[in-house]
């Protein structure tokens, strides 16, 4: 019997290569079978749960209060089905959820859960205790409760019919500060050369690397401020709690003597002022609330109540505005001012002129509404969003720009040509001037017995390494690069607002006013909301009330990352936890991310030329 011919070597590598990727092929058509039955059986269990007839619209604000979300989309949807997204909560979230129940016959009340909420500048809040004082004229409650106190959580908390903590809780307001570590004293030990450079004698920014103390300039425009901000957040919260006034005051300036006086129990002294109504636990609560919404028909302790997230989802669905053939577009500018293309939760130049390019192209966009939450950082990328808010105008479409807590330097920047600006009165603004900074460590390096040395064609050639020294021609070029870009940020002013450059450099010089400041010196032309800001956008396009809708212009999600993300999302709804394959960071993976943290509001400046409008003054 003969055996049949051996296969030449060539044949064989290429059999056994196309068995192996006949094999691939197999499992990646069952994983793509595996998706699709996911998928389906997902989109089958994942209709919008069904509201109760009689519910609480339970509100449990989670870390701070922003007007964007930081992440990209796709990064962003992937933390929130891993259970890893950064606590953050959207501020127009809260409102359209209040919104919603004012009108909503099955939502008998509103539980304001704020144990785990954490900041938010005074406007964020303010917008809030709006929403929740026009939910209130409905004539249902709002139950506002929760372990400890913070400042800001007490704000919203103050704006609530009835105010509860727990009895072993703490309610600890402390006023308004600005502290800063100053380590001038530090660089001169390293023998580092921190080069500064910079226009108007309030830009404070650069303090920290040549003092070892605030200057009395800034400390005079800080205060000011500061002393301001205050004032609103007493009269706020004592006109909504309807106390005396000073009370607020009082519990903060006497708190040692309060305390000592009540045996250390601080829970005492907020029942005894007044700034809460009783002290509740837990179960107190949900009692109360079953009173108000009645009992959950799968658990008889529990009161029946719907979370704002799948409360949202469904409204959303059901009341979504009918499309509209005019539109006002809102881009929203939130975080540091950075060069090139960021995610949400910062500005980039080029990013955010993409959003403002996208309602230009737009047909249906007739205005455009720029929201402002910055405290500025690049000058080129703020400019680069500047040229596209000049091409929005000159196509005939209004820009108008709402100032949220900051809209400082580069935020106010990006905000000085519009065609209107609105603020809050507690919007801090203004910080109108520039700066830079180059360090260098050559005097480091020779104490540890290293120099540089070598030639170059020019004066120039190796003259901008940290480990040289800079030379004095190269600190003059720096210094008129600076100026020049305060007289551009003057004279943009000037332009955008119909001032003088003199008027503007009087105003100018890096000092932070609030809105009601800027009101009265001319920074900005009303005080008010979004919604003011809205609805004078559409005015200024000729639209009558009602009959156009509004729209945030976001990146939407490809169609791969949609795919992604909804079949992570229907293993989720079929009890396949997508965390479960992703391990808890480690010791050293944590103190890593913490320091990139610490580091990243310098690491991450990026401006061509080196040239920044920031104002460290969110407070």
């Amino acid at each position: 019997m003969n055996n049949p011919p051996k296969r030449n070597l060539f044949v064989r590598i290429l059999s056994a290569v196309w068995s192996g990727l006949d094999s691939i092929r197999k499992v990646v058509h069952l994983f793509l079978m595996l998706f699709v039955l996911i998928a389906f059986i997902g989109a089958l269990s994942g209709g919008a749960p069904s509201l109760p007839r009689s519910a609480a619209l339970h509100i449990q604000p989670n870390g701070a209060l922003v007007e964007q979300l930081a992440g990209s989309p796709f990064d962003r949807a992937l933390a929130e089905i891993m259970d890893n997204a950064p606590p953050q909560t959207l501020v127009s979230d809260v409102v359209d959820a209040l919104a919603y129940a004012r009108d909503d016959d099955s939502i008998k009340a509103v539980h304001l859960e704020l144990s785990s909420f954490g900041s938010g500048g005074i406007s964020k809040l303010e917008r809030v205790a709006e929403a929740i004082r026009d939910f209130r004229e409905s004539g249902k409650l709002v139950i506002a409760s929760a372990d400890f106190y913070s400042q800001a959580s007490y704000y919203l908390a103050s704006h609530a019919d009835e105010v509860y903590m727990h009895p072993e809780g703490i309610l600890f307001v402390q006023g308004f500060g600005s502290y800063r570590t100053f380590f001038s004293d530090a660089i001169d030990k390293l023998m580092l050369d921190w080069n500064i450079f910079r226009v108007g004698k309030y830009k404070a920014f650069t303090e920290p690397y040549t003092r070892m103390s605030m200057s009395d300039e800034y400390r005079e425009s800080l205060t000011h401020v500061l002393d301001q901000l205050w004032d609103i957040y007493l009269l706020d919260v004592e006109t909504a709690r309807g106390l005396e006034p000073g009370t607020v005051n009082t519990y903060t300036q006497d708190l040692a003597t309060l305390a000592a006086a009540n045996g250390g129990d601080l829970a005492a002294v907020a029942l005894e002022l007044g700034l809460v109504d009783e002290l509740k636990d837990r179960t107190d609560i949900r009692e109360r609330l079953i009173e108000l919404a009645g009992v959950d028909d799968d658990n008889s302790d529990a009161p029946s109540a719907v979370g704002m997230g799948g409360y949202l989802s469904q409204m959303r669905l059901l009341k979504g505005e009918a499309p509209e053939d005019d539109q006002v577009a809102i881009v929203v500018a939130a975080g540091e001012i950075l060069d090139g293309s960021q995610p949400p939760g910062s500005i980039g130049g080029d990013s955010t002129a993409s959003l403002l390019r996208q309602a230009l192209r737009d047909d249906q966009v007739k205005a455009v509404v720029l929201r402002v939450d910055s405290p500025g950082g690049s000058a080129f990328a703020s400019e680069v969003i500047t040229n596209q808010i000049k091409m929005l105008r000159a196509a005939g479409k209004p820009v108008v720009a709402s100032m949220s807590s900051v809209a400082a330097s580069g935020g106010y920047w990006i905000s000085a040509d519009a065609e209107k600006i609105f603020a809050a009165p507690s919007t801090v603004t203004g910080s109108i001037g520039i700066l830079g900074m180059f360090p260098t460590y050559q005097r480091t390096a020779e104490y540890l017995g290293m120099r540089v040395d070598g030639v170059g064609t020019t004066p120039w050639a190796g003259e901008l390494r940290p480990d040289r020294a800079m030379s004095e021609q190269t600190k003059q070029v720096f210094q008129a690069v600076i100026e020049d870009g305060y007289d551009d940020f003057l004279s943009h002013v000037a332009n955008g607002r119909g001032l003088t450059v003199e008027a503007v450099h009087e105003i100018a010089q890096g000092r932070i006013w609030t809105g009601l400041d800027a009101l009265n010196n001319g920074l900005v032309d009303e005080l008010g909301g979004l919604d003011d800001a809205v609805a004078a956008a559409a005015a200024s396009a000729g639209l009558e009330e009602g009959s156009y809708g509004t729209y945030v212009v976001e990146e939407p999600l490809s169609p791969g990352e949609q795919m992604l993300v909804d079949f992570l999302g229907a293993s989720q709804r079929l009890g396949i936890s997508p965390g479960f394959f992703v391990s808890e960071p480690g010791v050293i993976e944590r103190i890593t991310a913490e320091l990139e943290a610490m580091m990243d509001p310098l690491l991450r400046f990026n401006d061509p030329k080196g040239v920044y409008a920031h104002c460290l003054c969110s407070f």
